[in-house]
C-alpha cells in the first residue's frame, strides 16, 4: 500500500477585465467581470462551470470556478469531498492511500483494508502487532494454534502435516511411530527389530532388564532375552546333554520326538555314537540306539 499526497487545490486564473474581451464560448463581454483562463482560453465563470469544470469523483457534480479542487492521477474532487471512504475523515491536508478500486482512504483505514490478513481469523494483522510469519503467511499470535489441541503455539516448536500445524506433543501423539513394547510415541532415536519400532530404553531383557542394544539376544513369544536369561529361563533342555538348546553358535539344528528335544549333535546312538539325525532309530528308556545296536542290546 502506498501513501500519497494530492496536488494543491486548483486555482484557475480569475481576473477582472479593464478592456473589451469576450468569453470564448458565449462571447459575452468580460469587461469588469471575473473570468477563468483555461487551456489558453478566456471563459466566463458561467461557461466554465457548465462546459469546462472537472467532475468530482465523489459527488459527481462539477467543480465550479469558485470551488477549491484537489486532484490525484487524473481524478478530481471538491476539497470537502476528499474524504476517507471508510471513516469519512477529511484528507485535504492528510496522508492517504489510493486503492485499485478507486477508493481513497486514510492511513489507518488503508492499513486495515490492504494489510496482511491472518490465516486463522482472516482479519487484518495490523503493523506492529504480535504475529507469526511462516512460509509467506501471517497469523495473529493468538490465532497460530495447534490443529489438534487448539492451544496457541507461541514460542513452542511445531511441526506440519499437509497444511495443518501441530505442537510437538500433539504431532508425536498423532503421527509418531509407537514403541512395540510401551506403545508410547518414539520422538527421537529408537531401533527396529522384526519390522517393529522400539525405544532404545525399552529394548531390554524380559528377565534381568539388561539393555540389549549392541548385545546378543533372542526373542520368545514377543519378548526379548539376553543370552544368559534365555538359556536359564526359556530354552528347552537337550534330552541328551541336559544343556539349554539356544540356537546360538554350534548346534543350531534341533531334533524333536514325543515331547523331547535334542541338539542335533547330541542325537546319537548311545552305544556306537552314530548320528541318527534323519535316520531310523529306536528309543530304549532314556536312550536312543541305531537299529543294529538295538538288536544287540
Amino acid at each position: 500500500m502506498a501513501f500519497h499526497r494530492h496536488s494543491a487545490p486548483r486555482s484557475y486564473l480569475s481576473s477582472v477585465m479593464t478592456e473589451r474581451f469576450d468569453c470564448y464560448y458565449c462571447r459575452d463581454n468580460l469587461h469588469g467581470k471575473k473570468y477563468v483562463k483555461k487551456d489558453e482560453k478566456h471563459v466566463c465563470t458561467k461557461c466554465f462551470d457548465k462546459l469546462c469544470a472537472n467532475t468530482c469523483a465523489e459527488c459527481r457534480r462539477p467543480i465550479g470556478a469558485d470551488a477549491k479542487e484537489l486532484h490525484h492521477k487524473n481524478r478530481y474532487w471538491h476539497e470537502d469531498c476528499f474524504r476517507c471512504a471508510k471513516c469519512y475523515k477529511p484528507l485535504a491536508s492528510e496522508p492517504f492511500s489510493a486503492r485499485d478500486d478507486g477508493k481513497i482512504m486514510c492511513g489507518k483505514c488503508g492499513s486495515r483494508e490492504d494489510g496482511n490478513r491472518c490465516q486463522g481469523c482472516y482479519k487484518v494483522v495490523m503493523p506492529g502487532s504480535q504475529n507469526v510469519e511462516y512460509k509467506n503467511k501471517v497469523w495473529h499470535e493468538e490465532c497460530f494454534t495447534c490443529f489438534d489441541c487448539k492451544q496457541p503455539i507461541r514460542t513452542q516448536s511445531f511441526l506440519t502435516k499437509g497444511d495443518d500445524i501441530y505442537c510437538a506433543p500433539c504431532h508425536d501423539k498423532k503421527f509418531a511411530k509407537k514403541c512395540f513394547h510401551c506403545k508410547q510415541p518414539i520422538t527421537s532415536g529408537g531401533i527396529s527389530y522384526q519390522d517393529q519400532p522400539w525405544h532404545s530404553e525399552c529394548f531390554v531383557c524380559r528377565t534381568c532388564r539388561k539393555a540389549l542394544v549392541g548385545e546378543r539376544f533372542t526373542s520368545h513369544e514377543n519378548n526379548v532375552y539376553c543370552v544368559d536369561c534365555y538359556k536359564t529361563d526359556v530354552a528347552k533342555k537337550c534330552h541328551g546333554c541336559k544343556n539349554p538348546i539356544t540356537g546360538f553358535g554350534h548346534g543350531t539344528n534341533v531334533v524333536n520326538y514325543e515331547g523331547y528335544s535334542w541338539h542335533e549333535y547330541c542325537f546319537n546312538c548311545k552305544r556306537c555314537s552314530l548320528s541318527l539325525a534323519n535316520k531310523r532309530f529306536v528309543i530304549s528308556g532314556d536312550h536312543i540306539h541305531c537299529p543294529d545296536c538295538a538288536k544287540k542290546q
